[in-house]
């Protein structure tokens, strides 16, 4: 059994309001200790008077943390363990957890140079010892002293984010989500073995009435749910909110689709097709009935396997969680021709509860079910005109183009709403260290000070 102390600034916690830990069957696996507002208030107060390790200790920190991780032991816990154990917790199939371990660590390493230093203008210096100076420059510099995020639990790969905040000298408080909390607590352990004071980074369960605070105490903050999460703080220039990505695949009519079905098909279901960037509509020039259909064969061809399974692809929940979201789908899909998962997508497989991949061909571009994500390989496809442009297009986090289009292409790269653009046969989950995410996070973190000195 589980004992997740909140870890605070004089380290771990133990309250007596705990929330119990199950897996996806709803047997017990222990309990996370959830903190009162007066400790988060006294934690952030401690977050603020801390000061930042020199930039050369905290990347060394963040690197050896993210190896400590992936690898070690950590809390009486072996990495093999960890990671069967976020499995059964969260529903995530184990290879796309050891996916994103992996993912952890390769921005452990990087966070620094390959991630804050990506987003760095090309005239602006690190610091006031840099020659440029002297002629006049532009420093950056953080935004404030304190970093709070409101951590989702779809996926451990989202841990990997906040690391550049620390990377950048922000103390950061973590507020697990109640899903999956055993990821961030390792992580912020892991830390703290690694050089990180106590109060440079520390772990905040707490509920719903509560986590207002952390943002309060915080200057800067970052925060994941639903379109609710966008919305209630699309005004707010001290939060920078994470919700659905709703990402897209375009095939137009000068490509053959059927060199990119392995693509396709890979952006529907890698990740569990549990993530933001994973594609929830595909649009075709064209007839999308042949499409949707090959899609539908390759995606039937999964097989149905517990998340802990080394094979397994598909996402676990409780079954009733898992028959609240079949019902949702198919109240969504009413009236629409479905190739996949028409009549229901939960498969119960031993103790857990499968969902099943689904795919459904859709009328008209503008229809709204394509704007429908779900935590599971979900997909719409739709035909796309010229005249209906870049209108469907929009709101997308990642949209692939299978286009020889410059003209297209030009004018998908200048719509603000597409914020990451693929071009040809490259899946919308992929990522790479230095490319942007949605923007860099070094933009909403770091500011530019005007500097000059004899």
């Amino acid at each position: 059994m589980l004992d997740l102390d909140a870890l605070g600034p004089n380290g771990p916690y133990r309250t007596r309001n705990r929330l119990p830990l199950t897996d996806v069957a709803g047997a017990p696996l222990g309990e996370l200790s959830l903190v009162p507002p007066l400790f988060i208030t006294r934690t952030m107060a401690a977050l603020r008077r801390a000061r930042p390790l020199p930039v050369a200790e905290r990347t060394a920190a963040i690197a050896r943390a993210g190896e400590l991780f992936a690898t070690g032991e950590v809390g009486g816990m072996s990495a093999a363990e960890y990671q069967h154990t976020v499995s059964r917790m969260s529903g995530t199939p184990l290879p796309v957890v050891r996916q994103a371990v992996d993912t952890i660590t390769r921005h452990a390493t990087a966070a620094y140079d390959d991630g804050l230093q990506s987003a760095r203008p090309v005239g602006a210096v690190n610091d006031l010892r840099d020659q440029r100076v002297r002629q006049g420059a532009a420093a950056w510099i953080r935004k404030g002293e304190v970093f709070a995020v409101h951590a989702a639990g779809n996926s451990p790969g989202v841990h990997a984010g906040w690391l550049e905040a620390l990377a950048a000298g922000y103390r950061v408080a973590v507020r697990p989500s109640g899903r999956e909390p055993l990821t961030p607590h390792r992580l912020i352990s892991a830390l703290h073995a690694s050089g990180f004071g106590t109060d440079q980074v520390v772990l905040l369960p707490t509920d719903h009435a509560a986590a207002g605070e952390i943002l309060r105490g915080a200057d800067l903050s970052m925060v994941y749910g639903g379109q609710y999460v966008i919305d209630k703080y699309a005004t707010d220039p001290t939060v920078l909110p994470n919700g659905p990505g709703r990402s897209k695949i375009l095939l137009t009519s000068d490509s053959d689709w059927r060199d990119h079905v392995d693509m396709v098909v890979d952006s529907v279901s890698a990740l569990g097709g549990a993530a933001c960037v994973n594609t929830t509509a595909v649009f075709v020039e064209g007839d999308p009935g042949p499409v949707a259909a090959a899609i539908a064969e390759r995606l039937a061809a999964i097989p149905s396997l517990p998340p802990e399974d080394d094979k397994a692809v598909l996402p676990a929940y409780p079954r009733e969680a898992a028959r609240s979201i079949e019902a949702y789908l198919l109240a969504k899909a009413s009236g629409v021709k479905a190739h996949l998962g028409g009549d229901g997508v939960v498969d119960e497989v031993g103790d857990a509860a499968v969902l099943r991949p689904a795919v459904f061909e859709l009328p008209d571009p503008h229809a709204a079910q394509a704007g429908i994500e779900l935590g599971f390989p979900c997909v719409w496809v739709a035909p796309w005109t010229r005249e209906a442009g870049v209108v469907p297009l929009r709101n997308s986090l990642v949209l692939t183009a299978v286009t020889s289009d410059e003209t297209l292409l030009d004018e998908l790269l200048d719509e603000p709403t597409i914020r990451n653009l693929y071009v040809g046969d490259r899946p919308t989950h992929w990522m790479a260290p230095g490319v942007p995410h949605d923007g860099y996070l070094g933009e909403f973190l770091m500011r530019s000070k005007g500097v000059v000195r004899h």
